[in-house]
């Protein structure tokens, strides 16, 4: 059976926070009874796994996939053989647990509903929201420029979750 998530974004270019503004956000969100999955998109090779444990020894080894599994928690790393396209966002959600929202941080291209961080210290790149119908609100530090969309306070995580929780159907969920 195919979960369908909600799913909301937080895009900007890169150093303008968009880590720290999802931290946030699942901290608030999850502080009002909600549960919460997120995805982070990577531009660039990672690792969870620490040299030198069993699992990292599978893998070097040549194990494809290699599950770790405790009584707290579990992950599966996936080895992306040479002829493996990236998985696109639509794949990882099918493999996420039910939840009431799924908050994904990067993946600008995708077509859900998001919010875009701006800073004044981040990577300066055109206005998202100019190009992209898809961001539906714009959180920033700087003067807001001439925009149709809702514009808050960086830090102003509270009013941020409102509006996610107003824009998702939040509040649905928990009169159901």
């Amino acid at each position: 059976m195919m979960v369908k998530h909600r799913v909301f974004g937080i895009t900007g270019w890169k150093n303008n926070g968009k880590t720290t503004m999802t931290v946030n956000l699942v901290r608030e969100l999850t502080k009002r009874g909600y549960k919460l999955a997120t995805v982070k998109h990577a531009h660039h090779e990672f690792d969870i796994d620490k040299e030198g444990t069993d699992s990292w020894r599978h893998r070097k080894a040549g194990a494809g996939e290699v599950a770790i599994v405790s009584s707290r928690r579990w992950a599966i790393i996936h080895e992306m053989g040479v002829s493996e396209d990236e998985l696109p966002l639509d794949a990882i959600l099918s493999k996420l647990s039910p939840c009431d929202l799924v908050l994904v941080e990067g993946y600008k291209s995708e077509s859900h509903a998001k919010l875009e961080v701006r800073r004044k210290e981040g990577k300066a790149g055109e206005d998202l929201s100019a190009i992209d119908p898809n961001i539906v609100a714009i959180a920033s530090d700087v003067p807001p420029s001439a925009s149709n969309l809702p514009i808050f306070g960086i830090d102003d995580i509270a009013k941020i979750a409102d509006f996610i929780e107003h824009y998702m159907g939040l509040k649905e969920l928990k009169n159901d």
